[in-house]
């Protein structure tokens, strides 16, 4: 399976993720500060409209490890638009069409290896909602000053 990949997301390493948290689903849900968790059984994503380094530091905190020789350990950072922000040969990142529909495409990340295709979304999750819809990246420099 897989989960999709919107703004700056954080995924977790399930496996990981519950042995951290005592096997606690309901104590790491209470860590996820907005509604974009979701989880396929392999990957646990949040995610986030900003920079997340401090919810992947919270998850250290938890005995998680974000970081191990430059590469993702248990948690990685991804972007929308580039992908893993660090190596992280634990995870598959690439673009799916929902449905076999060209014209809803959505990032998505899979455990490496994994054979399951279905994309688990957030309760409540539209692609015409979503910001695989109507994101849109402006760089700074092409900004104008109010």
């Amino acid at each position: 399976m897989a989960v999709p990949i919107e703004a700056i997301s954080v995924v977790i390493r399930a496996n990981r993720l519950l042995a951290a948290f005592g096997d606690d689903w309901d104590a790491f849900r209470r860590t996820v500060p907005n509604q974009t968790l979701c989880a396929d059984g392999e990957l646990v994503r949040v995610g986030f409209m900003t920079p997340s380094e401090g919810y992947a530091k919270l998850l250290e905190s938890h005995g998680l490890r974000y970081l191990r020789d430059g590469g993702g350990e248990d948690i990685v950072v991804v972007d929308q638009l580039r992908g893993p922000v660090v190596a992280c040969d634990w995870i598959e990142w690439g673009h799916v069409d929902l449905n076999n529909n060209p014209r809803q495409r959505v990032a998505s990340c899979r455990l490496r290896g994994s054979t399951l295709q279905q994309i688990l979304r957030p309760e409540g999750w539209t692609f015409e909602k979503s910001l695989s819809c109507t994101y849109g990246f402006v760089p700074t420099e092409s900004r104008t000053r109010a």
